[in-house]
């Protein structure tokens, strides 16, 4: 019989429940971010029986093809010959109301491994089936990530795999793609599959290749002609840009932030060895040279500036000190972009 449980906080500890055989009657999986709502949906779908047991005994519903009553009148049969019923109803954010989830939860069938995708929003933490899913099973929220998180995450994958990803190669897979981790992780999926056996490097031309991320016109020929101050360039790149369909403020400011963020430092270790200096900021010595040129063209003064301007223009995005006139996304870009060259 499945044991009863706190709220699991996290999906490594879903997952390694699921590994250790310690499964509970429900999960409702929640949130913005599909990528760990299909990796626990997933695993259950995989591993839980086996093939033979998964043809009488396991169904993958979806949302809109089937409601809630059916699926909880199934949910309270008992298996046919394996020691679970496994049931996945995926896309059940198109359901109108769970409150009947309540009313299966007191007397729920305990062979029964109820699995409910509730994805791209948050179930209402108020409603009485919420606090009903903690008390007996897994109420897990998928919250969409962080782009400062993105980039541990990411190598923390390949690594797994063996591979590792250049700093330049990283960023502009976050900078096209924003901070969408399942389309990331889609991504990363088929380079692996191209990458020869003996490459085990994802390099930025890798990635410009087979991304669709042009080599022109992106945030990190931005940084280059930022860091050298070339304005014409600066504002070539920015007009081509901001014309992209997955152009993402929020992506580009991101990565200004940092490239200006780590300069103030390197403002303070610039006599330091390039060696130094480069495990200082955390970049390969094949970057100091940005950096070099940074500290040439912005002081430490006009540095603290364009910090401070970042993330004002990254609040005003974001809805924060906006007026009746506000300024569309694009137009906001080459606003902050003027202001930091002059």
């Amino acid at each position: 019989m499945a044991k009863q449980s706190n709220l699991s906080n996290s999906y490594k500890e879903i997952l390694s429940d699921l590994q250790n055989k310690i499964y509970k009657p429900i999960y409702f999986l929640t949130g913005e971010e599909s990528y760990y709502i299909d990796l626990i949906s997933d695993y259950i779908q995989n591993n839980i029986l086996d093939e033979s047991q998964q043809v009488f005994d396991q169904f993958v519903l979806y949302g809109q093809d089937v409601d809630l009553t059916t699926v909880l009148e199934q949910a309270r049969h008992f298996p046919m010959s394996a020691p679970y019923q496994v049931i996945i109803v995926k896309e059940a954010q198109c359901w109108k109301s769970l409150d009947e989830l309540s009313s299966y939860l007191s007397s729920f069938q305990p062979q029964t491994i109820l699995v409910i995708c509730y994805k791209y929003k948050k179930a209402d933490a108020r409603k009485k089936y919420v606090s009903d899913v903690q008390k007996v099973g897994v109420y897990y929220n998928s919250e969409k990530i962080r782009e400062d998180k993105l980039p541990p995450i990411i190598t923390g994958y390949l690594r797994e795999k063996g591979l590792v990803i250049e700093e330049k190669a990283l960023m502009m897979l976050i900078g096209h793609i924003g901070n969408n981790l399942h389309k990331i992780m889609d991504e990363l999926d088929k380079l692996m599959i191209i990458l020869p056996k003996e490459e085990k490097r994802i390099t930025a031309e890798l990635i410009e290749k087979n991304v669709g991320i042009s080599k022109e016109f992106n945030a990190f020929e931005l940084t280059n002609a930022l860091a050298v101050k070339d304005i014409y360039k600066v504002n070539f790149i920015v007009a081509n840009i901001v014309k992209q369909k997955d152009f993402v403020f929020t992506m580009n400011v991101s990565l200004l932030f940092n490239f200006f963020s780590k300069l103030m430092i390197y403002h303070y270790i610039k006599n330091q060895p390039d060696e130094v200096a480069a495990k200082e900021l955390g970049v390969s010595p094949y970057f100091l040279r940005e950096y070099k040129s940074g500290v040439q063209n912005y002081n430490g003064w006009k540095t603290m500036e364009i910090i401070s301007l970042l993330r004002e223009y990254d609040m005003k995005s974001k809805g924060f000190q906006a007026t009746a006139y506000a300024s569309p996304q694009d137009e906001l870009f080459k606003e902050l972009i003027f202001k930091i060259l002059h």
